[in-house]
């Protein structure tokens, strides 16, 4: 197995402190995509997926809908998805996605958190080296469909790794090529569980558990923030 399997067994038990800030993220991700692409799901392919994203995680309609209309309301015009690269405690490379209003707002946050927590705020492009942009699919077994057969439909679409496990059959390829394999896998009636945008770190660090536990609480701090959606890092989490 490969990078994104290791990704994917790191993060998949990884979920956010509560239901209300899931939902909370969501709706700004599919707030920020109507926005950008437009609010009619069978035209906006990024937003169908977070659709069904929000599906999964039994988000309510209503709460859906509202997150799209939002898109069109003028305390939503200035909103921008912004991406910040820091290091943290022990030289742990973290990458932070945001949708925020107030980019001075955001940076602020994210410094106060840095200076008290450990590491500090880098520079645009500092971390191209330790981070390559992925798009993940995660799909539903399909009794007439064999993995090896399917990866070899695939890799015309600019698939990289395709794996299975108890979940469904996770697909990555660079971030470009989501809209061909979205495209071929709903032509060819697979269920999309999810979808996501993803960072892979190209180099992993172990630390010790007293240092892993101080990345962990500035990692946690900055997750609480409202304006962030992601949060990617280096460190092997134990």
């Amino acid at each position: 197995m490969g990078r994104a399997f290791e990704f994917r067994k790191a993060r998949k038990f990884k979920r956010w402190g509560n239901m209300a800030r899931t939902f909370t993220r969501l709706g700004r991700e599919i707030t920020m995509a109507a926005k950008t692409g437009g609010s009619d799901p069978s035209s906006n392919a990024k937003l169908r997926l977070l659709i069904q994203n929000a599906r999964s995680e039994n988000m309510p309609k209503d709460n859906v809908e509202r997150a799209i209309k939002r898109a069109f309301e003028k305390d939503t015009s200035d909103y921008k998805e912004m991406v910040y690269e820091a290091y943290g405690p022990h030289g742990i490379a973290i990458l932070v996605e945001a949708a925020t209003d107030n980019n001075q707002r955001t940076v602020a946050n994210l410094r106060s958190y840095f200076n008290k927590l450990g590491g500090a705020l880098g520079t645009s492009g500092m971390l191209d080296f330790i981070f390559e942009r992925k798009c993940n699919f995660l799909v539903a077994k399909k009794e007439d469909i064999q993995i090896d057969d399917l990866e070899l439909e695939l890799i015309d679409y600019g698939v990289e790794e395709i794996f299975e496990d108890e979940d469904g059959i996770s697909i990555f390829a660079e971030f470009q090529n989501f809209g061909p394999i979205q495209k071929y896998l709903e032509e060819n009636n697979f269920e999309i569980k999810s979808f996501k945008f993803e960072r892979i770190p190209n180099d992993m660090k172990t630390l010790q558990p007293d240092q892993q536990a101080e990345v962990e609480k500035l990692l946690e701090r900055i997750e609480e923030d409202d304006d962030v959606t992601n949060v990617f890092h280096n460190m092997v989490m134990s």
